[in-house]
């Protein structure tokens, strides 16, 4: 317990470092420099939790006790409550599964277009929205990413479903995506159908899939006595497609799925991105009630009205309701992947709601400034970490936010800092580029975006680095590489042989000649050496030349006895029974996995 006279401040969940500089009647500028010596750049107006504001209390000797003040807790969100009225709704469905297993195929078979020939590396790099009628019924279809860097992209996927089709490859069984695809379904939730395509392959084997997912993921058929509906189909021939679709359609009328029509329409954002001469393109999912142009809606911290309001053919429409994915324009700035949208009544409803929503951010992301665990990690860590600087610019932000995460996965034992210099929507800028020179050796990633002659131009002029691909892998590829070259090498040292002195013939001021016989290994001139006398090292020396029988010898092997002239950089004093331990020692350079 506190004595009497001990100063006592009480803190919520954060607090700037300004504000704790006045607390604790300190200046600034020590307070500031005390975060920097433990590795910590930070401003005055910069946010730290309670326990790096303890942790600096006790690095600084004061005699403060910081205390965790505990608010009122935050109201619960709100529980979505159906009305009497409402009526039955499309189900929503993701398509999820590992990458190269069919997924945008299927897709492609059902709505009778060809978009897996266009995408890049021929996997799905972002949210994609449709729908398709069967048997007079709407169905919404979500095509999700399969390549391991969009984790967060299909976890929204299976966040905003009904059902989630699982696309298992017939001939190449359960793979890690796959493994993760059905982690997120039942997280969410949501109905589980899978479809075993590529029957029509000669390696196909639909009942070892089914195994699989019966006995490791505790998914057992329909056909075997379980609850989960499993579908063989082939995309490419068109094989049970329609069995498929009707499957998903009994599943979701065992949910009773309803919404209400006449409310203001909330949903998600599922896409954004910018485009020349539109301005903020953005898709959104409806959940429930009616969107339609003029419409003012706030995302997050961005607002406007709905100027346009297309399907997913591009097609314009006059309204949209529950289930339905859109395509707007309209918003003033580009809101962010997975925010939720709302109609109000006015533009200054908007604004007043936005307003709300960042001070709402600004609180909720104040203690992840710098944290007590930042700052325990940075205190520990050397401080000759080399830094990897980079400024990304993405086609949407859904992938703008995956390629960010992926990075920040690259685990370099604390060798490497990874920093995001700037990030953003939208073709590579002048400003990225001014934004580089100004920060040391910086490198701007493009993703699925262009570079304007313009500012290739000035990059080549300030010889700032701009690398630019349409796979994801291939970027992540790049920036491993990249941040293995800023690896300092590894000493190895290999152990070559040993030999017990016999006898010491001449000691100089630089020089040891002796010898004795190898009792391990072998000799050879240039080996590095520890001379040992019992467990303590007395020097490491180099050997010069190495004699057998008084003659020049290459090497010599255990069990001979040979006669050796040592260099040091100081006079040694070996004695008869001292033990010699050759070895080569080789930079090696390390690569990041």
């Amino acid at each position: 317990m506190a004595d009497s006279t001990q100063k006592v401040l009480s803190l919520s969940g954060s607090i700037t470092v300004g504000e704790l500089a006045e607390k604790l009647n300190l200046p600034v500028v020590q307070l500031v420099g005390e975060l920097f010596k433990n590795g910590i750049v930070a401003t005055i107006n910069q946010r730290i939790d309670v326990e790096t504001a303890e942790i600096i209390v006790e690095e600084l000797g004061l005699d403060v006790k910081i205390e965790r003040r505990v608010e009122s807790s935050a109201p619960a969100q709100k529980e979505r409550v159906v009305s009497d009225t409402a009526t039955e709704r499309p189900p929503i469905v993701a398509v999820m599964g590992h990458v190269d297993h069919g997924k945008t195929s299927l897709l492609d078979a059902i709505l009778d277009t060809k978009v897996v020939e266009g995408e890049a590396g021929g996997i799905t790099q972002h949210i994609s929205a449709y729908q398709t009628i069967r048997k007079g019924r709407p169905i919404t279809l979500l095509d999700t990413p399969g390549h391991e860097a969009f984790a967060a992209l299909r976890q929204h996927g299976a966040a905003l479903t009904d059902v989630v089709i699982i696309v298992v490859a017939a001939d190449d069984g359960v793979k890690p995506q796959t493994i993760e695809a059905i982690r997120f379904a039942r997280e969410a939730n949501a109905k589980i159908v899978v479809a075993i395509n590529k029957i029509d392959k000669e390696a196909a084997n639909p009942d070892m899939v089914k195994a699989q997912l019966a006995s490791e993921h505790n998914l057992n058929p329909e056909e075997w006595g379980g609850d989960v509906i499993m579908v063989p189909i082939s995309a490419k021939r068109g094989d049970n497609l329609d069995k498929l679709l009707d499957m998903v359609l009994l599943t979701a009328d065992l949910e009773e799925l309803k919404a209400d029509v006449d409310v203001p329409a909330e949903g998600l954002v599922i896409e954004s991105h910018m485009e020349t001469g539109r301005g903020a393109v953005v898709g959104l999912l409806i959940e429930q009630g009616t969107l339609a142009r003029g419409n003012f809606m706030v995302a997050g911290t961005a607002y406007g009205k709905v100027r346009t309001l297309l399907n997913y053919k591009n097609e314009q429409i006059a309204k949209a309701g529950p289930s339905t994915p859109v395509t707007v324009t309209g918003f003033k700035e580009i809101p962010q992947f997975g925010d939720r949208f709302e109609i109000v009544k006015s533009e200054k409803e908007a604004r007043n709601l936005i307003e709300k929503h960042r001070q709402e951010n600004a609180e909720a992301a104040a203690s992840t400034n710098v944290t007590g665990a930042d700052l325990l990690k940075m205190m520990s860590q050397q401080h000759d970490a080399a830094d990897f600087n980079v400024i990304v610019r993405a086609d949407v932000q859904g992938s703008l936010t995956s390629v960010i995460d992926s990075l920040k996965l690259i685990d370099t034992k604390g060798d490497v800092t990874l920093r995001i210099v700037s990030s953003g929507v939208g073709n590579i800028s002048e400003n990225d580029v001014r934004l580089a020179i100004g920060s040391d050796k910086t490198i701007i990633y493009g993703f699925n975006v262009d570079l304007p002659p313009a500012v290739k131009r000035l990059a080549q002029r300030d010889r700032v680095e701009i690398r630019i691909y349409k796979v994801i892998y291939e970027l992540l590829d790049n920036a491993l590489h990249s941040m293995s070259d800023l690896l300092a090498p590894e000493v190895v040292e290999a152990e070559v042989g040993a030999l017990t002195v016999k006898g010491v013939f001449r000691t100089l001021k630089d020089q040891v000649i002796c010898g004795g016989e190898v009792t391990s290994g072998k000799i050879t001139a240039g080996l590095l050496t520890r001379v040992k006398r019992g467990d303590e090292q007395l020097a490491e020396v180099t050997v010069e030349h190495v004699q057998r029988q008084q003659v020049e010898a290459k090497e010599v092997f255990e069990g001979e006895m040979c006669g050796l002239s040592l260099k040091t950089d100081k006079k040694l004093l070996v004695e008869e029974g001292d033990k010699l331990e050759f070895f080569t020692r080789e930079l090696v350079k390390r690569e990041l996995q």
